[in-house]
């Protein structure tokens, strides 16, 4: 790759950032292979001939659409052995460069109608991505690519999944990886035969047979048509989409209480992934898990469980009960198909206790669902009352005026929106409250039964979704008719500019990340936000200090405080403002077994001089042996029942259980794994 690196000092490193695409010297003239972006696709025969160290492939594209994720060139499950696909705004050339270790180089996605050559070449220490011929894009990833058995699929993921919409033309896969010079010459529509595995062009496709021409001379299957269900109708806005693939209500019980390991992006490096562990009450942006309801004295709440073999996302739904010390065998209400906790479910109950469990999907390939208790107070069997599509799911009861439901929709980016319900059955149709260029993260919290409060930050355009600053709020009392800012101020919906009224404190030109965490308010109705900044997304020191801040209004201005250190973005705490004025934070913010990963070793801090300074009065739990994780806040808290978060490795994948803690930290209790018979104790871990 030596010619690469000279290549790429002749031409400048600007283009490494890949916001310019060079114009193709030689775009393709005529029309390529026809992709529906529903059905269509082609499988290569043969899969063990793309089993390679090393590897180059292109391919001609030219996208009709570029506001969802299509593949050109595929090998794998999501995540793993190799892709060329567009995500997000971005073409990415994604390389599993260790076992579930996966890491991409990208650039900006094109103009639509408009014909792009893309090379993704993998030398087994690096992944690089040359646009029309010159290198835009690169990114360390020294491994090898696991060996499979998975097919190579042309202009999908697998049927029916990310497909292409568009044309796709002088499709190349080379056992080696390319130099500069040669991948100028493959823009240019030139021969490049050493090492080439196969080469599939328009011309050489007779209805469903496509072969290659070559040196192996392996054929590809073009389906234009396939008997495979559809993926919902993109053109539609989410919620009113069809999803043919429904997951029943399962309604029966399991023998104990086990969470979800998952993790998100590897990094190649001693820390392994961005973030990662035992993620039951995943994430920030899912709200509440728990709430207690004195009617029955108990504290129900639900987390994202697996099976034993950690395979699959289970909506898990339980209670435990204040007067027995007790917790029953958990329900399982569905399985989400999937182990991406950002799938995990969230709880809210209604005046008469009927248990709605919200259950979410990450972005919109996956229906989400709305269940309610057949009984109140109880959790042995649910109905199913909406299939729908929401993500990142904060439902509220307002007493005497119904649901209020604060959600993100993937449309046009990752846009806050609300709805309301005066039942959980019939809802208002999803208004806009902002999308700032690519979307936010929110955290909403309501005071009482009249306001409630979001508070968010934004990912600034062009720099990818690992980014995100500034902190913003606005509130509502009139169950979102109208919103303001902390101030009063009527803000003019939906926030569409940076530089807005809901504006709490810029950090985009500080160069610091925001990582919401929580919001309450003290007894004046002012809002809290506990939030966390840092250098950068990537786990290590690299990007500390790390520090946790409140933001506190004052009644005529945003007080910004924050003395406690992290050491990764994904630490999760929760803050209590309690009746004496004390404000309590629980969090993982001691360091844990997995140094540097999400979470911890949970401690307790609180502060009598509102937030300007903590003092930790207890470390909850010692000598873990895995990293705890997301310490949730339930709603109307009971002091037996004051937090509850999961626990597991940081670093691989592993078992998880779950905690929860009383209000002065006294004991740490964990839900039992295997429960014998109907009920069983929580026991002491702590």
């Amino acid at each position: 790759m030596q010619r690469i690196f000279v290549f790429l000092a002749a031409f400048a490193l600007a283009h490494l950032d890949g916001t310019s695409i060079v114009p193709a010297d030689e775009p393709v003239a005529e029309a390529g292979v026809s992709f529906n972006g529903k059905t269509s696709y082609a499988e290569a025969a043969n899969p063990t001939a793309f089993d390679l160290d090393q590897f180059s492939v292109s391919a001609w594209a030219r996208f009709r659409r570029t506001d969802r994720s299509q593949v050109l060139v595929n090998r794998g499950n999501p995540g793993s052995l190799f892709t060329l696909y567009l995500y997000e705004g971005r073409i990415r050339m994604l390389v599993e460069y260790a076992p579930s270790r996966y890491t991409h180089a990208n650039v900006a996605a094109p103009a639509t109608d408009t014909w792009v050559h893309y090379l993704g070449v993998y030398d087994g220490q690096t992944i690089w991505l040359f646009v029309n011929g010159r290198c835009a894009a690169s990114q360390k990833a020294p491994g090898r690519i696991p060996q499979a058995d998975h097919p190579l699929l042309i202009g999908a993921a697998a049927p029916g999944v990310r497909v292409l919409d568009g044309e796709i033309a002088d499709v190349r896969v080379w056992s080696r990886a390319l130099d500069a010079d040669e991948a100028a010459t493959v823009a240019g529509r030139g021969e490049v035969r050493d090492g080439l595995v196969a080469h599939w062009t328009k011309d050489s496709l007779d209805g469903e047979n496509w072969p290659s021409s070559g040196a192996t001379s392996l054929a590809a299957r073009y389906l234009a048509d396939p008997k495979i269900e559809p993926p919902p109708d993109s053109t539609l806005p989410p919620w009113q989409r069809t999803y043919t693939s429904i997951a029943e209500l399962e309604n029966r019980k399991l023998d104990g209480y086990r969470g979800i390991w998952y993790f998100n992006q590897p990094q190649g490096d001693e820390y392994v992934y961005k973030y990662s562990g035992g993620l039951g009450t995943y994430s920030c942006k899912h709200r509440p898990f728990a709430i207690y309801r004195p009617e029955v004295n108990k504290t129900f709440f639900c987390y994202g469980g697996t099976n034993e073999d950690g395979t699959t996302l289970l909506h898990m739904v339980s209670f435990f009960d204040h007067a027995t010390g007790t917790v029953p065998r958990p329900t399982l209400l569905v399985d989400k198909r999937t182990t991406d906790a950002h799938d995990n479910p969230v709880i809210a109950m209604d005046a008469e206790g009927y248990v709605f469990i919200f259950s979410s999907s990450h972005g919109t390939g996956r229906p989400s669902y709305l269940s309610r208790s057949k009984r109140p107070y109880e959790i042995e069997e649910f109905e199913r009352i909406l299939t729908t599509n929401f993500s990142y799911t904060q439902p509220f009861y307002m007493a005497g005026q119904g649901f209020a439901f604060l959600q993100t929709i993937y449309l046009g980016g990752r846009a806050i929106y609300f709805q309301t319900s005066r039942d959980g059955r019939e809802w208002t149709e999803p208004r806009l409250l902002s999308l700032i260029a690519q979307g936010h993260y929110q955290i909403a919290e309501p005071f009482g039964a009249q306001k409630l409060g979001s508070a968010f930050n934004y990912h600034p355009p062009g720099k990818g979704l690992n980014w995100r600053t500034n902190l913003y709020y606005m509130e509502t009392s009139d169950m979102g008719q109208s919103w303001n800012n902390a101030a009063g101020h009527s803000l003019d919906l939906p926030l569409t500019e940076c530089d807005n009224p809901a504006l709490v404190q810029e950090y985009e030109s500080q160069g610091r990340n925001v990582y919401m965490k929580d919001i309450t308010f003290d007894a004046d109705g002012h809002p809290v936000i506990l939030y966390l900044t840092s250098g950068g997304w990537e786990s290590g020191p690299v990007n500390d200090p790390r520090i946790w801040q409140t933001a506190r209004w004052t009644g005529a201005a945003w007080d910004i405080q924050g003395t406690i250190r992290s050491d990764n973005n994904y630490d999760f705490g929760s803050l209590y403002i309690e009746q004496d004025g004390t404000w309590r934070l629980i969090a993982p913010t001691e360091t844990g077994p997995q140094p540097y990963n999400p979470g911890g070793e949970v401690a307790m801090w609180t502060s009598t001089d509102r937030g300007t300074t903590w003092t930790k009065i207890k470390q909850l739990t010692r000598d873990s042996r895995y990293n705890h994780t997301y310490v949730r806040r339930p709603v109307n808290a009971h002091p037996d029942f004051y937090a509850i978060w999961a626990d597991g490795h940081a670093r691989q994948k592993s078992d998880s259980r779950l905690y929860f803690t009383d209000r002065d930290g006294t004991r740490v209790w964990r839900l039992p794994v295997q429960i014998p018979g109907d009920t069983a104790k929580p026991e002491v871990a702590w």
